[in-house]
């Protein structure tokens, strides 16, 4: 049933939030911390997890890859949107920690790019002998 999908999602959402809360106290910090992406994270952990197999054939699968398919999108549009807000009232700090991590993570790309392309043969490879 499709509906196993939304009893996941909520689930999921329902424990991320709750850590997030939980840590946004423990922090000192009057906000969730990272409750939505938590959430996420479950989400996708059970949606592949043996202990829910039975929940993720058939016709709940359906239910499942549609909820997990519109969550991300609208979960990272709206905490970009809160993020923007925050760095733009929180002053010149927010906005140089923002700067910087854009930078970091772009200058992180060909790193990434290397450890994901570990198998497939290097441009080089393919033009030994020409000269």
């Amino acid at each position: 049933m499709i509906v196993y999908g939304v009893a996941l999602l909520s689930a999921c959402l329902i424990a991320g939030m709750l850590i997030g809360e939980t840590l946004g106290v423990m922090l000192g910090v009057s906000a969730n911390v990272g409750g939505v992406g938590i959430a996420m994270l479950f989400l996708v952990f059970a949606s592949n997890s043996e202990v829910f197999k039975s929940m993720t054939q058939g016709i709940s699968a359906d239910g499942i890859k549609f909820w997990s398919a519109m969550y991300i999108p609208i979960v990272v549009a709206m905490a970009a949107r809160q993020n923007v807000a925050a760095a733009t009232e929180g002053g010149l700090l927010a906005l140089t920690a923002g700067v910087a991590a854009v930078i970091v993570s772009f200058a992180l790309v060909p790193v990434l790019s290397k450890i994901g392309n570990h198998n497939t043969p290097s441009s080089d490879d393919d033009n030994e002998g020409v000269a």
